[in-house]
């Protein structure tokens, strides 16, 4: 006969925290959010530590290198799709590398004999102000001058003029030769004002710039996540099938953790996956998995060697699986048995692993109400998709942007391998939708936002940090009439630019 459990499968709309005792400390600029991402001992201290609970989701329409340096610079993480070939995934993953550490390669090229009018064309499509003019119009051929906005006047330039006529050719440049460090270039910037620095090899073949703007960049963003070396930390996903090649080749171009991307983690595909990766790299490679909503499945994932467990099943606004299969739980009853099967492995055990609340998250709130039922940290898909920096087209639909926003179970991402269906088979249905979501603008003022409601709620508590917000958090279940109560009611709404709207 079939388990049944007796409590019934709840979303985070049917919880709300009940406010607790808040000292005059209790102020949103003294609360931390920083969180541990991969597993450690009692006793010491996480490898990998993020500045913000969010990390954006694996999938095509969501994390793809612009999304990665956007998150990584406001303190939180990216995990490029895997839904991808693996040289082009490895690719993104150098580019978010190399971006932060100061020597950039350049994206935007040209020749000398090229016009204005290319210029022009290269500049919409790159959105770059300065552009290298090479012998051969690549990243790495040999630097003839450099090119910028303030080279040329666009209603006094002929389109036709040649680039040569334009740019600052490269005898009068200030450049460095490759092998300067950061600092140093940055202090040949600052010296020489300038806005960018050239760095050549010994036949002057064009290797980097180093940008006045990243300097500043940093000195904006304090809780940007930098490894040892001051580069973005970005991740990546991977899938049972391929790791075997695909992993090397992340490792290689410098992924700082993995995660398997799979629709349900309660696998021998998994286990085999996460015992590969151990055996050939030991701790020194970092990669979850999932994903799960009980303690069978998340002691199962602890055992085979994950370094953090993701936590949902059928949760996500573009997944279908539940009403396809029939399979998956409530994410906050999921998110709440695997928090106290973590927290009793740790005692237990002495090792702390970290899980990721995946799903279900569709107002603000729920993300503190996540936080608060044991999640480490977020991964949110839909709420990054709506971004500028996610992948996808913005459209006008019926007079409303919108972003374009797919799963990674729809016909369109085909990502078939991540259903752990062995051997060549691939899936007969779809377990994903494709969708649009409203457009919503730059990440950074977005997120701000979403994270002061986090630590304002938090101040609420009487908590200045996640783990105590765990300690202290007292939850209260909410009937349907309380959730209308919540909300607006019993007024009439003014017109949606009056500032009283709510």
């Amino acid at each position: 006969m079939a388990y049944l459990y007796e409590e019934p499968s709840r979303t985070f709309s049917e919880y709300l925290l009940i406010p607790g005792y808040s000292s005059t400390e209790c102020i949103p600029v003294n609360v931390s959010l920083k969180t541990p991402l991969v597993k450690f001992k009692k006793g010491e201290e996480p490898s990998i530590t993020l500045n913000i609970p969010m990390t954006s989701a694996i999938m095509q329409s969501v994390s793809g290198e612009a999304m990665a340096k956007a998150l990584s610079r406001e303190g939180g993480i990216s995990f490029i799709y895997g839904s991808q070939p693996i040289g082009s995934q490895c690719a993104m993953v150098s580019r978010v590398k190399a971006f932060k550490a100061g020597f950039v390669p350049s994206d935007s090229n040209l020749r000398s004999e090229d016009t204005l009018s290319d210029l022009i064309a290269l500049k919409k499509k790159k959105g770059h102000s300065t552009i290298a003019v090479t012998e051969d119009g690549t990243s790495s051929g040999k630097l003839l001058g450099v090119v910028s906005s303030r080279d040329w006047r666009p209603s006094r330039t002929p389109l036709d003029t040649p680039i040569y006529q334009l740019m600052t050719p490269f005898a009068n440049l200030v450049y460095a030769k490759e092998g300067i460090t950061l600092s140093e270039a940055n202090d040949s910037i600052w010296e020489h004002k300038l806005n960018s620095l050239p760095i050549v090899d010994e036949e002057n073949h064009l290797k980097y710039f180093v940008f006045r703007k990243d300097y500043d960049c940093h000195k904006d963003n304090p809780d940007e996540l930098l490894d040892e070396k001051k580069r973005y930390r970005v991740g990546a996903g991977i899938n049972t099938r391929d790791y075997k090649e695909r992993v090397p080749a992340l490792v290689a171009s410098g992924a700082d953790v993995l995660c398997i991307d799979s629709s349900e983690g309660y696998s021998e595909w998994q286990h085999l996956t996460l015992s590969w990766i151990k055996e050939q790299y030991g701790d020194q490679v970092k990669v979850g998995a999932g994903n799960v909503v009980d303690k069978e499945g998340f002691l199962f994932l602890a055992e085979s060697g994950a370094d953090f467990v993701k936590v949902g099943i059928g949760g996500g606004s573009i997944c279908i699986t539940r009403e396809t299969k029939g399979i998956g739980r409530g994410q906050a009853t999921a998110l709440l048995e695997v928090a106290k099967a973590r927290d009793e492995y740790f005692q237990e055990q002495g090792i702390y692993i970290p899980i990721c609340s995946d799903g279900g998250i569709v107002l603000d709130y729920h993300m503190t109400l996540a936080l608060a039922m044991g999640a480490d940290f977020l991964m949110l898909g839909r709420y990054f998709a709506r971004f500028d920096e996610s992948p996808t087209e913005k459209v006008n639909v019926k007079g409303s942007y919108m972003k374009e926003y797919w799963g990674e179970g729809s016909s369109r991402a085909r990502n078939w391998q991540r259903y752990d269906l062995g051997g060549d088979e691939t899936l007969s249905f779809v377990e994903g939708v494709d969708s649009y979501v409203p457009y919503a603008g730059p990440l950074k003022d977005n997120l701000q936002l979403s994270l002061s409601k986090i630590k304002s709620t938090m101040c609420n508590c009487g908590a200045l940090n996640i783990s105590e917000l765990q300690k202290k958090a007292r939850l209260t279940v909410v009937s349907s009439t309380s959730i209308i109560e919540g909300g607006a009611h019993d007024v009439l709404l003014k017109d949606s630019q009056d500032s009283l709207k709510k």
